[in-house]
């Protein structure tokens, strides 16, 4: 038996509500907040060593004044930090990885098992 059209139209109205409200929404990457226990990521200061890098994925830097872009440079991936919460942004840099051991970084890393 199906659902009265009062009752389908009051579900359709309850759902276009819901979805108004992620139209204003950043539709960007965000971290998922800090976890209990997470893994210490060892970041360095930003080392300029590549010629060329390539951001392969980023996180929102609109939300957020810390960012994160996961980049790509001779083979290698290493993540890059964009802190823009003082004077002057403060950029850092873990070390640069293979995809097999920096992919899953970059995952413990969005969701909040590692910073």
């Amino acid at each position: 038996m199906s659902a009265p059209p009062s009752a389908l139209r009051a579900s359709a109205v309850k759902a276009l509500k819901a979805l108004s409200q992620f139209e204003d929404a950043c539709p960007g990457l965000h971290v998922a907040p800090e976890q209990p226990g997470h893994v210490a990521i060892p970041w360095m200061r930003e080392t300029r060593r590549s010629v060329s890098v390539r951001v392969v994925a980023h996180t929102c830097d609109e939300c957020s004044p810390l960012a994160y872009e996961l980049c790509a440079s001779g083979g290698l991936l290493f993540v890059r930090r964009r802190d823009r919460s003082g004077d002057r942004p403060k950029i850092c840099e873990t070390e640069r990885l293979p995809y097999a051991r920096m992919r899953p970084l970059w995952t413990e890393l969005l969701l909040g098992r590692a910073r």
